[in-house]
This record gives C-alpha cells, sequence and structure tokens, in this order.
C-alpha cells in the first residue's frame, strides 16, 4: 500500500497530477480543492494516498491530510460513493465541512457536491453518522503532508508522523457553537446528558471555540478509554 508519495510536481491535468519521485511519475487524483491549493510546475510537493485497485486499474488518490484521506475511505464506504462523487464532496465542503455537515445532519450540504444530488446526500449522512466518530476526533491533530524544499532522497514512503497543521475551523459564536455542538452529538446518538457534559467541558478548556473545534473535543471526551 502507497501512504504518501513526496517529489517534484510536474505536471496538471483537469482531475489529476503527475509527481516526480526520483525519475518515476506517479499518477495522482485529486480534488479541486487540493488541485487550487497545490505550488507550481516543478515545486516539491507530498500528499498522502489511498490506492484504489480494480480488476483492470490501479489509481492513487491524494490528500493533503490524513483526516482527508480517511474522509475520502468513509465516503467510499456508502453505497452509490466512489472515488470521483467522494471527491467531489471533499472538494466542495473540505474535511471539516463534512464533518460539520453530518455531525448536524446536514445532508443538503453533502447534496450540493458536483454529481451527488439528495437522495446520495441522505444516504452519506444516515450511513456515516454512527461511523464517522474517530475521523471527526481526528480533525486539527493529524500529521498534515506538506509542501517542503526538494529532497534528492525523496522516495514513495508509508504514513509518518509530521507536525500538525490543519486548516483553521469556522468562527462561531461561543453560545451558538455550543448549541450546535449539542445537537451534533444527539445526531451522533449520544445521550443528552453525557453530550452536555462533553461539550461543556470541552468549552471550558476554550471559550471561544468553534463549532468543529468543540465537536472534536468533546468526540475525544466521550470516546472509550483504554
Amino acid at each position: 500500500m502507497i501512504g504518501r508519495i513526496s517529489g517534484r510536481l510536474d505536471w496538471r491535468g483537469s482531475d489529476h497530477i503527475l509527481i516526480d519521485v526520483r525519475g518515476v511519475g506517479y499518477i495522482v487524483y485529486v480534488s479541486d480543492r487540493v488541485m487550487a491549493g497545490l505550488p507550481g510546475l516543478g515545486e516539491a510537493v507530498s500528499l498522502f494516498t489511498d490506492l484504489l485497485v480494480r480488476e483492470d486499474n490501479l489509481q492513487l488518490f491524494g490528500f493533503p491530510t490524513l483526516v482527508e484521506k480517511e474522509w475520502h475511505r468513509l465516503l467510499m464506504s456508502v453505497q452509490g460513493i466512489g472515488a470521483k462523487a467522494s471527491l467531489a464532496i471533499l472538494g466542495a465542503l473540505g474535511p471539516d465541512g463534512v464533518s460539520r455537515a453530518i455531525a448536524l445532519g446536514d445532508w443538503n450540504a453533502i447534496a450540493k457536491a458536483k454529481g451527488v444530488g439528495p437522495k446520495t446526500g441522505q444516504r452519506v449522512v444516515n450511513e456515516l453518522k454512527d461511523k464517522a466518530h474517530s475521523v471527526m476526533a481526528m480533525g486539527g491533530t493529524e500529521p498534515a503532508s506538506t509542501v517542503r524544499a526538494a529532497d534528492p532522497g525523496d522516495e514513495v514512503i508509508e504514513q509518518s508522523p509530521a507536525p500538525a497543521r490543519a486548516a483553521p475551523p469556522r468562527a462561531a459564536g461561543s453560545g451558538q457553537a455550543q448549541s450546535e455542538a449539542l445537537s451534533a452529538l444527539g445526531n451522533l446518538g449520544y445521550a443528552p446528558g453525557e453530550a452536555a457534559s462533553a461539550v461543556a467541558e470541552a468549552a471550558g478548556a476554550d471559550p471561544d471555540a468553534p463549532t468543529e473545534a468543540l465537536i472534536r473535543a468533546a468526540l475525544r471526551l466521550l470516546a472509550p478509554k483504554g
């Protein structure tokens, strides 16, 4: 399994790029959002990757963070969601947006992604609300793949720790953020009492935390210990 690719960005297509790794070119499919954030041609790039194996084809999909890669894998577990639809959803919302939509039961946000639609959006929310707790809790803590100076020793490597660097979460007033976090935890199946306790503890640690950060912190507090 190829977990990460580091090399030089050699070419851009409409939905994929070519990364040169010590003379070997790897085609990696990416979302519109990831494509927009890539460096210029000839510059160093590093992406976490997921390998899709088909009977007659192998395809690599690239992501700047581990949490986005894990969302891709979760989204593809939903009936009717293939790699193209998963990239469309992540390209439209980003990992934080997907987490928020599922936590709040906002299938309309998922449905706005190109080629998805209302029925599939509802299916994504319904099927993942009980499966996504661990991925939601990852946000803001996972190692991020970075653009860095070229290294003659660059080669295909498996996932390895790197300094955390996540996109800034959406801002929100503290009262509204706590209310939305409580609603999200309720949608995810937590009892009102334990949800309220976890949100209160998370908000106490960071009173100005936005909704996504409160949800992540509360999920980590509610996760089974040991």
